[in-house]
């Protein structure tokens, strides 16, 4: 059913507008981190300064090239929002609100199938490779290789990360609970193994701290939106409709939104910041034949931001929506229930 298109107040835009805008630079942000510190582009603090500085032609016209390529995606992608949200101006501000929160639910649905994949996958390789067996399998080169950090990461971790996003394309379900189900098998199994068979590899425990962190971190944008998260509601429980919305929205824009872009801005900003230098480097652990997995444990946290960013923009306009008197869902039904199929009221109370 198209949504009905009705008069909204401009602030209402202008929040649609900071609510679409803000998850799309955080996405542009990440691709600009890898054009810049994985394939060497300039970025545009980098193409500026040059163009300022007296030697102008320190950058080759290439890498110039490469620079304003960067100036124009930043520029297109606030026309292009700016666009959008002029033709969708009348439109109920849910409506895009649900689309944020879809878009979280896609990018946590596809790291949550990536990493039970790579779990399952690196620690099957891990185990062989202590116990020697893995050149019996792919041979001395293959086996060699796959000792390498980079070597599995690209190509073995990262496309199986995009099977996950494949897959969840596909299913549309999420199952936290299994998830949970796997990370307590793994403990358990380590136990059996200790204990009974006086056998114990540090790979055993990198699969629980990975699944584990994974399921923490992935499962917050899920949480916000069904409000799992906990509230010191002393105050909050008490609010009218509109005084929880103006009170969840001022979280959002001082508490919420802020955490996120620390989170990217600050682990993120140089090639040896706390995120990017894992991510390049590929890292793990010391303790010699365990997981390959720290450096994705790392990027755990690039996930949580993103999605939290989407879905704290969704958020915040659906609280929005409240603060102009827009119906909700629950309004919806409270009116079915109220109303008959004939639409007519036969509560006894005067009409």
């Amino acid at each position: 059913m198209t949504p009905s298109k009705t008069e909204l107040p401009k602030t209402a835009n202008v929040m649609r507008f900071f609510a679409l805008l803000l998850p799309m630079l955080g996405l542009l942000f990440l691709l600009n981190n890898y054009l810049i510190f994985w394939q060497d582009w300039p970025g545009v603090l980098a193409l500026f300064s040059n163009w300022l500085s007296s030697d102008a032609d320190s950058l080759s016209p290439a890498v110039q090239t490469q620079g304003w390529l960067q100036v124009g995606g930043w520029i297109i992608l606030i026309i292009g929002v700016a666009f959008y949200v002029r033709g969708r101006k009348n439109l109920p501000l849910r409506v895009d609100a649900d689309r944020l929160g879809q878009s979280a639910a896609f990018i946590v649905r596809g790291c949550f199938w990536g990493l039970v994949l790579i779990g399952v996958v690196d620690i099957f390789i891990s185990f062989l490779r202590v116990e020697d067996w893995l050149k019996i399998w792919v041979g001395d080169d293959m086996a060699k290789s796959l000792g390498r950090p980079i070597f599995r990461g690209t190509y073995v971790h990262y496309p199986l990360l995009l099977l996950g996003f494949v897959i969840a394309f596909f299913n549309r379900s999420l199952g936290f609970i299994w998830l949970t189900l796997l990370v307590v098998l793994s403990e358990f199994s380590i136990v059996i193994s200790r204990f009974v068979f006086s056998y114990e590899q540090p790979f055993q425990g990198d699969l629980v701290r990975f699944w584990y962190a994974g399921l923490f971190l992935f499962a917050s944008a899920y949480a916000l939106v069904t409000e799992g998260h906990v509230r010191v509601d002393v105050l909050y429980t008490n609010f009218s409709k509109k005084g929880k919305a103006w009170a969840n929205s001022v979280g959002v824009i001082i508490l919420g939104l802020p955490l996120c872009w620390s989170i990217l801005v600050t682990g993120m900003w140089g090639k040896g910041s706390s995120l990017n230098s894992p991510l390049h480097s590929f890292e793990i652990y010391q303790q010699g034949f365990g997981m390959y997995v720290k450096y994705l444990m790392v990027g755990f946290l690039v996930v949580f931001s993103i999605s939290m960013l989407f879905q704290f923009c969704g958020y915040l306009l659906s609280n929005v929506a409240d603060l102009i008197g827009e119906p909700s869902p629950e309004d919806e039904e409270g009116k079915d229930e109220r109303l008959p199929a004939n639409g007519i009221n036969t509560s006894s109370g005067p009409v």
